[in-house]
């Protein structure tokens, strides 16, 4: 290799199948990010347990829930285990279904918990 030619970035090739869609889907994000979730239905699969720490023995379908907004204004996934109920958080990533990231954001406000009438006797 000559000094004047740039090295060669290796690639993460490491690919997993979506447990919901059967989307093949890349380790890596394109920003470079470690991604765990299908990008096209966002969906992902229990193999991490945040309480215990380390791997977890569940491996059961982890369900988008809702979406958060951190302080820093970065996005995360809320996830729901179908299993055992543990929710878990992981950030969005550049290729994610925005219709799919759109809806979770706003069903709150499509679907309040409380009649909508009521601001008018307010």
């Amino acid at each position: 290799m000559s000094t004047n030619s740039k090295p060669r970035s290796i690639l993460n090739t490491q690919t997993f199948q979506c447990v919901r869609c059967g989307l093949t889907v890349t380790e890596t994000a394109p920003d470079g990010a470690r991604r765990n979730h299908c990008p096209s239905c966002l969906h992902s699969m229990h193999v991490l347990d945040r309480v215990e720490g380390g791997p977890s023995e569940c491996r059961s379908r982890m369900v988008p829930i809702s979406i958060a907004v951190l302080r820093t204004g970065d996005w995360m996934i809320i996830h729901r285990c179908t299993r055992c109920g543990e929710l878990t958080s992981n950030p969005i990533c550049g290729d994610d279904n925005q219709l799919i990231l759109m809806r979770m954001a706003v069903r709150p406000l499509a679907q309040p918990p409380f009649p909508l009438e009521a601001f008018g006797d307010l």
